[in-house]
C-alpha cells in the first residue's frame, strides 16, 4: 500500500447544480483543501492555474461540456486607465482606503447585506448571516487582507481608524505573483461613484507599488453581462488550454 505525504492535496468534484452564468446549463467544480503550513504556496499555483479561494477550499469549473469560464488576471504594470478610470479616480477622491488583517466588524456586514439586498437577492449568498460572513472573512490560511474605502472626514490622520461613513470593502489575498480580489462589496445607493471600478483601479495601483505584476479578478463568461466590466482593463491575460494568453477585445 502506497503512503501518500500529508501535504499531498487531494482532490474533489461536486455533483451537477445549476449555472449562475448560462440559463439552462449546469456547472461542477473541482476542489481542495487550502489548509496547513503549505496552504499559501498551494493557493499561489492553484490560482496561477485557475483556481478561485473561498475560505480555505480552492475550485475551478470542471463542466464536462462547457469550457465558458475563463480566468482572468490584468497585468498591473502595463496597466493605463482609460479617460473614463481617470474620472472615476476623480469623482473618488474624497474616499480613504485602508488595509487590514481579515477581521469582520458589524459595519461591514451590514454593508454586505444592503450589496446583497440590492444586488444579488437570489444568488447563493443571499441567506449569509453575520456568523456565515464571519467565516467567509476569518476563514483562510492563506495571507488575506480586507481593505475598507471611507468617506474622508477631518482628522482622519490622528485616528488608528477613520471614522468616515463606509461605502465599500475588498476581501483580498496577496499572492507570490499578485492581488487576488477574493469578494468585494460596495453602497448599493452610491451608484455614481461606480465603486466597483473604483476598487479595481485601486488593487491594480497597490500591486504596482508592491512590485506585483497581476491582479486576479476571478471567471470571465463571454456574453455574461455582469461579466462584461472585467473586460475593460486592458492588458490582461486570459487563461487557455496553451496557458496564459494575452487577451485581444
Amino acid at each position: 500500500m502506497m503512503n501518500k505525504p500529508i501535504n499531498s492535496p487531494q482532490f474533489f468534484l461536486t455533483a451537477p447544480s445549476a449555472c449562475p452564468y448560462l440559463e439552462g446549463h449546469s456547472e461542477r467544480k473541482v476542489f481542495t483543501h487550502l489548509v496547513g503550513e503549505k496552504a499559501a504556496d498551494l493557493n499561489d499555483l492553484l490560482t496561477q492555474g485557475g483556481f478561485r479561494r473561498s475560505q480555505n477550499i480552492a475550485y475551478r469549473p470542471a463542466c464536462e461540456s462547457c469550457r465558458a469560464c475563463v480566468s482572468v488576471r490584468i497585468l498591473a504594470g502595463e496597466f493605463e486607465p482609460t479617460k473614463s478610470m481617470r474620472r472615476n479616480r476623480a469623482i473618488n477622491a474624497d474616499l480613504v482606503a485602508n488595509e487590514y488583517h481579515a477581521e469582520p466588524s458589524s459595519e461591514q456586514y451590514k454593508l454586505f447585506r444592503r450589496y446583497l439586498d440590492s444586488r444579488h437577492q437570489r444568488g447563493g449568498m443571499a441567506d449569509m448571516s453575520i456568523g456565515d460572513y464571519a467565516m467567509m472573512v476569518e476563514d483562510s490560511h492563506v495571507e488575506t487582507r480586507i481593505i475598507e474605502y471611507r468617506l474622508q472626514t477631518e482628522g482622519d490622520g490622528l485616528r488608528e481608524r477613520p471614522a468616515g461613513e463606509l461605502l465599500a470593502v475588498a476581501l483580498t489575498d496577496r499572492m507570490g505573483d499578485g492581488l487576488s480580489m477574493v469578494y468585494s462589496f460596495y453602497e448599493p445607493d452610491e451608484s455614481a461613484r461606480s465603486l466597483g471600478t473604483y476598487m479595481i483601479l485601486d488593487h491594480i495601483a497597490r500591486a504596482r507599488a508592491s512590485g506585483l505584476p497581476h491582479v486576479y479578478l476571478g471567471y470571465w463568461v463571454k456574453g455574461s453581462r455582469k461579466m462584461e466590466y472585467k473586460t475593460r482593463f486592458q492588458p490582461q491575460q486570459h487563461l487557455m488550454a496553451q496557458g496564459w494568453q494575452r487577451y485581444a477585445p
